[in-house]
């Protein structure tokens, strides 16, 4: 397929927004768009430029035989920080207060727009890891794990409370609920982990942390590695004693069940 160049350079720029994380040839466009390697060559140069000024990613040139382009995407500071700043707006309205001190969050996780921006949050705050799965509990933390395994390119797995006939043999744990104190059992397939893997918890809302030690306790049994645990929102006045370490969007500060009222700030994710 013959193209213009100015043609040529957008659909190689969305080639690589699609594709990222994944090592492509310059001979795969050279290919396809019937142009002279160096003209790709020349292309690749142009749209790194325009990328990079942009926030919008990183192009990283690979040479040798088997070299070619990988494509970061990242968020500027100033961007993350705007993005955040509006959510904590958004999630300190008076009537997202529930029982047992949690936030209404579900509006906002099933927001595509929101949902993209927090995966490109959580993603670049993580850049230069190896990461191999995503993983998250049944339910509301799967549209997050999603948009964060899209962004770095890679599969997400599902914990779930309880035992489905679909997922064939599984692996499961004992866990202590943070919230209740009670103890439940959470289980995996065998078939969504592959050992040795280095996963990225992402989660919704951490209280007690019961949930995400649970995770964390089936990575063990799956010998794999965590590399770190991300959440939408943490919940400050939470008593958590030996817990890992976790980067966080947002942070509620403060629930006032009587007045109705909560307080959030930024979370943690943007310290250095």
């Amino acid at each position: 397929m013959k193209l213009r160049r100015s043609e040529r350079m957008v659909v190689i720029s969305n080639y690589l927004i699609n594709n990222p994380y994944t090592l492509t040839s310059l001979n795969t466009f050279a290919e396809k768009y019937e142009a002279a390697k160096s003209s790709i060559s020349e292309d690749i140069a142009i749209i790194k430029r325009a990328f990079e000024n942009s926030h919008i990613g990183v192009i990283q040139t690979v040479t040798g035989a088997s070299g070619g382009v990988i494509f970061t995407p990242t968020i500027s500071e100033d961007d993350a920080k705007a993005i955040v700043t509006e959510l904590c707006q958004r999630l300190s309205e008076s009537d997202r207060i529930l029982p047992g001190g949690y936030i209404y969050l579900s509006d906002l996780l099933s927001t595509p727009s929101i949902l993209q921006n927090v995966g490109r949050i959580i993603a670049s705050s993580f850049a230069g890891e190896k990461i191999d799965a995503v993983m998250t509990v049944a339910t509301k933390g799967v549209p997050l794990a999603n948009a964060v395994a899209n962004v770095l390119n890679v599969p997400f797995v599902i914990v779930r409370r309880d035992l489905k006939i679909t997922e064939g043999s599984t692996v499961s744990v004992n866990y202590a609920s943070g919230s209740s104190d009670r103890i439940e059992k959470m289980f995996l397939s065998k078939r969504s982990l592959k050992p040795n893997s280095r996963v990225l918890i992402v989660d919704d809302f951490l209280k007690g942390g019961g949930t995400i030690s649970g995770m964390i306790s089936l990575l063990k049994e799956f010998e794999s590695e965590l590399v770190g645990v991300a959440v939408f929102a943490s919940n400050a006045q939470a008593k958590r004693s030996n817990f890992v370490d976790y980067k966080s969007l947002l942070k509620v500060t403060k629930i006032d069940t009587k007045a109705n009222k909560v307080q959030v700030e930024l979370g943690n994710i943007f310290d250095k």
